[in-house]
Order: structure tokens, then C-alpha cells, then sequence
């Protein structure tokens, strides 16, 4: 029979002001500065403003033994699809490991989370936090420093400063690798639908599928360049234009698998077969793409193992035993399958 775990408690820190000396600074009560360390939302905003400066300025001293709930926190921009479910379990897996138990915030398509959560996680006190294509504002990132608990982006949006723990995947090495793949079958006029100029993996990857035409002195066409948003419907829509050009492409690469699934459709629209007509290669190698019909080849991202990598950083943050590294890079894989072929003469 297993035993429940201990919660998680903080070490007693050397540095920093005690509640009743950042109250004195304040100038506030200490119940006051309870509610704002605590994450308590029944605080005037002038006067959380002027507290959170004090604890920035001043460090806070956390009490001994001060418990941390038994779960970790993973925020997701959406919680639907395969991708988030494939982190999701990643994460899962992990912390049970762990004796932890996961609670799930959602964004509804954003990408930086508000106050309200911010206020929320500060209350839950959780042993960590899993933020995944979604990252909290440096502001954000502070007040849970100066609270003891540990953030580690997976898929981050953007360029991970210094002091951020991150885990990706080669997301240049992946785009390289599907327009590779496609270059040696013979294909020449080979079309890209992007991911959001924003977004870190939407910028390699495009720069991964340049690359690969360059090195094989393929002029790159802005012509056949989209920008989406890894959404089925860019796919869908993207894939119309493309398939409609004077001279259109042989090829697309989607810079995820709903993307390529909206692509299907326009060929489908379009009255041309994959891959006889059209080959395609998506991104993510999320389950779904197993059943396309045909089955899409894809660049493998592993997700689970990006969260399960992040989740364990988590626990050893939680821990005082950082690792050595603060950003770790997970390889990528091209799948082939049966959605691409030589292009018809």
C-alpha cells in the first residue's frame, strides 16, 4: 500500500524581510501583507502595488516550515486537441510519480496569463508551476520568486531569457528535416504555411524550411510563404490560395499537424489527392495524424516527454536541487508515412 506524501515545505531563507518587517516598511498592517503574499484578492491595488515593491526591493523571509500544496500547476493557452492532452498526460505521469496531484489553468487562446490567475496561484501554493506555449510577464514570474515557486516554460513563445527554465524541441532542425525530405523526393515548388511570426517555434521552423531550400540552391518564393496560426482553419484557407496559384506548389509544409489537416481539405476541395497530387508534412506527430487519411507524414515533437522533462525540473526546483542546465532542447523526428511522394510529371 502506497503512503501519502508529505506536503512540500519551504526551507527557512537567510535573506530577505519577515512579514512583520515588510508590514513596517509598508507601512501597512501584517494581515495586509498576509493577504498580498498569500495571493488574497480582498487587496486595494495601490496598496498590493506598494507591498509587492517592498518584497521586490527587500526580499521576503519565508517562515519555517511554511507547506506548499501537493500539486503542480500546468497552464495551457487551450485545453483542447491532442497537443494539450499529450502534455498534459506527460505532466501527469510525472507528478503521480511524485505523490503530486496536477491542476490545470486555462488562458482561452492567450498567451500571457492575467491577474486573476497570477492571484490564484499565489493562493494554491502549489510546489510549481508547468507554463506550456504560455509564459507569465516578468512581473509575474517575480511574485512567484519571492514566493518560493519554481515556473518552467515548455514550448516557450518566445527567446527564454538567462534565468528562465525552459524546455523545447528543435524546432529549426524539424523544419530543415520536412522540406529536406520533400526536396529529395523532387520537389521544387514546395509551399510553407507557418506558425505565428510571434511565437519562437513559428520563426525556426520557417527559418528551418529556408534553410533546407538554400542548401539545395532552391530560391525560396515569397509567394508560397503563409502565415498562420497553427489553427485548422489556416490550413484550410492558406491551402486554397496556394492550390489556386497560376503555378502551384507540389507541396506544402504545415508547421503543425491541425494545419496540414486543413490542407487535406483544400485538396480535397480542390479535387486533387494526396499525395499523388499534392504531398504534405506536418508538425507535432500528435495521435490523430496516425488516422488521416492518407496517414500524415510528420515531424515528431515529443510533447509528452517536454512536459514529463518539465514537470521533473519542477520537483527538483520545488527541492532546492536546480539542474545544471537551465534550458533543455528535446530532438525531433521526421515520420514518414503516406502523404508525400516524387511529384507527378
Amino acid at each position: 500500500m502506497s503512503r501519502a506524501r508529505r506536503p512540500n515545505t519551504d526551507a527557512t531563507e537567510d535573506s530577505g524581510a519577515t512579514i512583520t518587517q515588510l508590514a513596517a516598511l509598508a507601512g501597512v498592517s501584517v494581515a495586509t501583507v498576509s493577504k498580498v503574499v498569500n495571493g488574497h484578492p480582498d487587496v486595494a491595488a495601490e496598496t498590493r502595488a506598494s507591498v509587492e515593491g517592498v518584497i521586490r526591493e527587500h526580499g521576503y523571509r519565508r517562515r519555517r516550515r511554511a507547506t506548499r500544496a501537493n500539486l503542480v500547476e500546468v497552464v495551457l493557452h487551450a485545453i483542447e486537441g491532442d497537443y494539450a492532452t499529450e502534455m498534459l498526460n506527460g505532466a501527469a505521469r510525472v507528478a503521480a510519480a511524485h505523490g503530486l496531484a496536477v491542476a490545470v489553468s486555462e488562458l482561452h487562446g492567450a498567451h500571457t496569463p492575467d491577474r486573476d490567475w497570477i492571484e490564484g496561484v499565489l493562493a494554491r501554493r502549489p510546489a510549481g508551476v508547468v507554463a506550456v506555449f504560455s509564459g507569465p510577464t516578468p512581473a509575474q514570474r517575480e511574485r512567484l520568486r519571492s514566493r518560493g515557486i519554481p515556473i518552467v516554460l515548455v514550448d516557450p513563445t518566445d527567446e527564454p531569457g538567462p534565468q528562465v527554465w525552459s524546455v523545447g524541441a528543435s524546432n529549426w532542425s524539424g523544419g530543415m528535416s520536412a522540406t529536406r525530405h520533400l526536396l529529395d523526393l523532387g520537389h521544387r515548388r514546395i509551399a510553407t504555411i507557418t506558425g505565428p511570426s510571434r511565437t519562437l517555434s513559428g520563426r525556426a521552423r520557417l527559418d528551418g524550411y529556408r534553410a533546407a531550400l538554400d542548401t539545395a540552391g532552391v530560391p525560396v518564393d515569397p509567394a508560397l510563404i503563409r502565415e498562420g496560426d497553427f489553427q485548422i482553419a489556416d490550413g484550410r484557407v492558406h491551402g486554397r490560395d496556394l492550390l489556386r496559384l497560376p503555378h502551384r506548389p507540389t507541396a506544402i509544409v504545415a508547421c503543425n499537424d491541425g494545419t496540414a489537416l486543413g490542407v487535406y481539405q483544400a485538396a480535397h476541395e480542390a479535387g486533387l489527392r494526396i499525395p499523388e497530387d499534392l504531398s504534405v508534412v506536418g508538425f507535432d506527430d500528435i495521435p490523430s495524424s496516425r488516422e488521416m487519411i492518407p496517414p500524415l507524414t510528420t515531424v515528431r515533437q515529443p510533447l509528452r516527454e517536454m512536459a514529463a522533462a518539465a514537470t521533473e525540473v519542477v520537483v527538483a526546483l520545488s527541492r532546492d536541487e536546480p539542474p545544471k542546465q537551465s534550458r533543455l532542447v528535446l530532438a525531433t523526428d521526421l515520420i514518414t508515412r503516406s502523404s508525400t511522394a516524387p511529384p507527378a510529371h
